[in-house]
């Protein structure tokens, strides 16, 4: 079973769930947003994507974050920092079985069902 990991009012996740139904593909949707994240989710997507890749610096959260880990990231601080801002992360990551998926792209998402 595939798990869409991401928050509901993204629109990037919306385009997500949608390919999805209309797909008839099943899936679980975690709203990391209400539902939380833990550390050993994060790392376990890490097996599979760089931590560059999964940290988004291009949305809100991160230029409102005042914080000076910022100019000094690693993989532990950028993993510190999506903990407390989970919008930090790059939406929608979607995983089934070890493989691991981060934003949403048709093409990917077929090669990947």
């Amino acid at each position: 079973m595939m798990i869409l990991y991401g928050i509901k009012s993204c629109d990037t996740v919306k385009k997500a769930k949608h390919w999805l139904n209309t797909h008839s593909i099943d899936y679980q949707f975690h709203d990391f947003r209400q539902q939380g994240l833990d550390e050993n989710t994060i790392r376990q997507w890490l097996q599979s994507v760089d931590w560059q890749t999964l940290l988004n610096k291009r949305g809100t959260t991160w230029r409102k974050l005042d914080d000076p880990r910022k100019e000094s990231l690693d993989e532990n601080t950028a993993v510190e920092l999506m903990l407390e801002n989970p919008t930090l992360i790059k939406r929608p990551v979607a995983v089934s079985n070890s493989t691991t998926i981060v934003g949403f792209n048709e093409d990917v998402y077929q090669q990947f069902i």
